[in-house]
């Protein structure tokens, strides 16, 4: 290993060498319990005589900044105090005007609930682990791919045809793999989507109640987001502003409320913007999940004017880990987002992808998406019954996902006060403030605390 120490300076050898092992101790760039290198290997890396490395290392154990392990090797002591740390510059570098974003908290980095009706986690214990990483491990063996060579940004050619040839089947789409753009996820589609189609000041128009993460990504580019209302028919096409650019739409399930947009409400919108000329983002998240009723046709089926942009993920059909997603485009925008995907991150992982290309083609996850299907279908219908019984609460309608949305009064204090029970769920305030109510998701949640923690909310209401 290489040792982030300097020796400039005079004085006699093993000195150097000793304060520029404790210097970078006490800053803390040599952390506690490292191993350092055997005197001889560093007395070479550093150019000195061995002898100088050997007593500033018996020097530092004498002073207890290192510890000698016979027959383990020379380890760095932690510390007294925090370690001693640079000092900032007088005027720090500031992100730019208007910049005033800040990392939200994810899934991964709270502590699991014992009651966990958190949105937008899958069912890790029904995914086949076992499958995945086998062909995973075979994408990763010597020879698999070039990996001294860069990739095309479109994403693994194999990966490109087993989406299309997936899309015809489990959604009815009409796709080739040249439509298909491999992606890190939504959040990574709808980036290049924004970089290639907006301009600061352009209007995105976003549902409301709709999804946080895509506003914030829009506004983050200069775009100006306008909320247009949702109702039982999905987005109010004759509430969209004249002037819109690019509309943010969740057609086959509405994020939060669950609802899928009618067919009408499906066709007006597409014939607005064709005569606006803008721009569709269809996020089709969640819809291999559907238990009761024959999905809609997608608007990029209707779609006869090129206006849509469909997006999909692996993130709730697999894991959110994989990280891969995918934009279907117009011709026309085709190059453009390959060439937006470069600029930004170039290709993605490779093997994962073509691993995924062989998860989707031998089956496995048409096999996966059917056994989560039946199981989130169970707990579904069952929380769906046990909030119909509750006077007070009016559940929303929903025929896939993983979410139920169920209206009740003073939801914020009742969220607040399930928390401290160890019950999380969302807030349906916290998405539109008119409304009071909870989303519950039933990914995460144990199939055997449902009703038990269903019931830490319903005494609250």
């Amino acid at each position: 290993m290489d040792l982030p120490i300097s020796l400039e300076g005079r004085g006699e050898r093993t000195v150097v060498v000793y304060r520029a092992l404790r210097e970078a101790i006490m800053d803390g760039r040599l952390p506690a319990g490292l191993r350092l290198p055997a005197s001889r290997t560093l007395s070479a890396d550093l150019g000195v005589g061995r002898n100088s490395v050997t007593n500033a290392y018996e020097r530092l154990v004498a002073e207890g900044y290192l510890s000698a392990r016979a027959g383990a090797g020379t380890f760095v002591m932690a510390v007294r105090g925090k370690p001693r740390l640079l000092r900032a510059p007088a005027d720090p570098l500031q992100p730019r005007d208007g910049w005033t974003y800040e990392p939200l908290r994810t899934s991964g980095e709270q502590v699991k609930p014992r009651y966990d009706f958190r949105t937008g986690i899958p069912d890790v214990r029904l995914f086949p682990f076992d499958t995945w990483r086998r062909m995973v491990a075979a994408e990763l063996r010597a020879g698999a791919h070039d990996p001294g060579g860069y990739a095309a940004p479109e994403g693994h050619p194999a990966l490109r045809e087993a989406i299309a040839r997936y899309l015809g089947y489990a959604r009815s789409l009409r796709v080739g793999p040249e439509d298909v753009l491999i992606t890190n996820g939504t959040q990574h589609s709808l980036d290049l989507i924004g970089r290639v189609l907006l301009q600061p000041g352009d209007v995105v128009a976003v549902e409301a109640p709709g999804y946080p993460p895509a506003r914030r990504l829009f506004t983050s580019l200069g775009a100006r987001a306008v909320d247009v209302p949702v109702d039982r028919e999905g987005l109010v096409v004759d509430a969209l502003p004249e002037a819109v650019r690019l509309v943010y739409t969740t057609p086959s399930h509405q994020y939060p409320l669950g609802r899928a947009m009618s067919l009408t409400r499906r066709h007006a919108l597409l014939d607005w913007a064709r005569d606006r000329q803008a721009a569709v983002i269809e996020d089709d998240y969640d819809s291999e999940f559907r238990f009761s009723a024959r999905p809609l046709e997608p608007l990029h089926s209707l779609d006869s004017a090129g206006r849509v942009l469909y997006l999909g993920t692996f993130s709730k059909s697999m894991l959110p880990s994989v990280r891969t997603g995918f934009v279907l485009a117009p011709p026309a925008l085709r190059s453009a987002l390959a060439a937006a995907r470069q600029l930004s991150d170039g290709y993605g992982q490779i093997a994962v992808q073509a691993a995924l290309a062989r998860f989707i083609d031998e089956g496995q996850l048409a096999r996966h998406v059917r056994k989560a299907s039946k199981a989130y279908a169970e707990r579904h219908s069952r929380i769906v019954a046990m909030l119909s019984r509750h006077p007070g609460v009016e559940v929303l309608p929903s025929a896939a996902g993983l979410h139920v949305t169920a209206l009740a009064p003073d939801s914020t204090r009742v969220v607040v006060a399930a928390a401290k029970q160890g019950a999380v769920a969302d807030d349906l305030a916290a998405y539109v403030s008119e409304s009071t109510g909870f989303v519950f998701g039933f990914g995460a949640i144990d199939p055997a605390s449902i009703e038990e923690g269903l019931s830490v909310f319903l005494r609250l209401v």
